[in-house]
């Protein structure tokens, strides 16, 4: 299956690993059909936008499911020592989402640089198809762009 146009802020990081925003209902089954074996929830289960009873619909497909709630005006190290935590704990091909790919794509930015070595330019590169805090004009962009180091 190719990778889905429809869904919330697609984007894949490599062969195993791919990231959104928001996923609805109709998001899971394509999910499935890629070969996703583990999903990562960065956003809060309270958020308007965020999708109930997330963990027990991807359950039912076989997917493995890790909440790790990121406030967004408050991300900190704990919360990315828990992403990488579950991220280095999966197996399989995983899917990594927030709300808007945002929490994502700076979680990333960080274990790419910090974790693999990635080079800057490649790393932001990745983070910049999604936001650069560095230069969003969002109340809370300064903290992320501390959060990540930029």
């Amino acid at each position: 299956m190719d990778d889905p146009v429809n869904i919330t802020a697609w984007q894949r990081l490599g062969p195993d690993v791919t990231t959104s925003g928001a996923l609805r209902p109709d998001d899971l089954p394509m999910l499935a059909a890629l070969g996703v074996r583990h999903v990562i929830n960065l956003a809060l289960a309270d958020h308007p936008e965020a999708l109930a009873g997330e963990a027990e619909a991807l359950a039912a497909l076989g997917i493995a499911y890790t909440h790790v709630p990121v406030p967004f005006e408050a991300p900190d190290d704990t919360h990315f020592a828990a992403f990488r935590a579950a991220l280095e704990a999966a197996t399989g091909p995983v899917h990594v989402h927030c709300i808007m790919n945002w929490r994502v794509s700076a979680f990333f930015y960080r274990y790419h640089r910090e974790v693999l070595d990635i080079p800057v330019d490649q790393a932001e590169a990745l983070l910049t198809r999604q936001w650069d805090p560095a230069t969003h004009a969002h109340p809370a962009a300064a903290t992320w762009a501390r959060f990540i180091g930029r």
